[in-house]
């Protein structure tokens, strides 16, 4: 939390004259969503500045443009809070709500913001759920418990494109956009919208 605080004050220079958002990053999309998308966590210089997460970070710039080919997004890219961005049938959510040191949540924080998870599961009570990376895959699950669902035993390793029922609804692992990962090839354009396709499939 003061880490969080501290970037927002000091801020990056390419954003001196902006106002940090340095705040927890609450879920925002369709109220009522079909899909339900798991992020990690706000980048310092993304969620973290901009209040919404995925907004104004590379990362963000390649789940967007996926969301968009796929129809879950009105516009390919998400800037700031006011773009006038929207998703359509899905929602977005964190599994740690403030920003860590360089991008790398403590498994403290991810059970200190357990309960804000297991209220979206709660209120959404999506058709799929697609976890970003290992970490969000792992935080999933007991939040999944805790709302209801029957999940299966033993619990499935991640990977990209694993799919799991989990009572009525399905899980979808998916390889986070991060810059390591986008800039090293392990994920690809082309493999995000064949996931958020799937997505799409499983949530008629």
């Amino acid at each position: 939390m003061a880490w969080r605080e501290e970037v927002a004050e000091v801020k990056r220079r390419a954003f001196a004259e902006e106002t940090y958002w340095g705040r927890p990053i609450a879920g925002w999309g369709d109220d009522d969503p079909r899909v339900l998308i798991v992020g990690l966590a706000p980048a310092a210089h993304g969620g973290n500045r901009t209040g919404r997460i995925f907004t104004g970070d590379r990362s963000g710039d390649w789940l967007f443009r996926a969301l968009y080919r796929v129809g879950l997004a009105v516009q390919e890219t998400s800037t700031h809070a006011g773009d006038g961005q929207r998703l359509i049938g899905a929602r977005m959510v964190a599994t740690v709500r403030c920003a860590p040191p360089a991008n790398k949540p403590t498994p403290q924080e991810r059970d200190a913001c357990a309960p804000w998870l297991l209220r979206e599961l709660g209120f959404t009570r999506p058709k799929v759920i697609v976890a970003l990376g290992g970490f969000a895959w792992q935080a999933i699950w007991p939040a999944l418990g805790s709302a209801g669902y029957a999940l299966p035993r033993p619990r499935p390793r991640f990977g990209h494109g694993v799919e799991v029922p989990v009572g009525d609804a399905v899980l979808l692992g998916c390889y986070h956009p991060s810059q390591q990962n986008t800039f090293t090839g392990r994920v690809t354009a082309e493999m995000l919208e064949t996931i958020f396709k799937r997505a799409l499939e499983l949530s008629v």
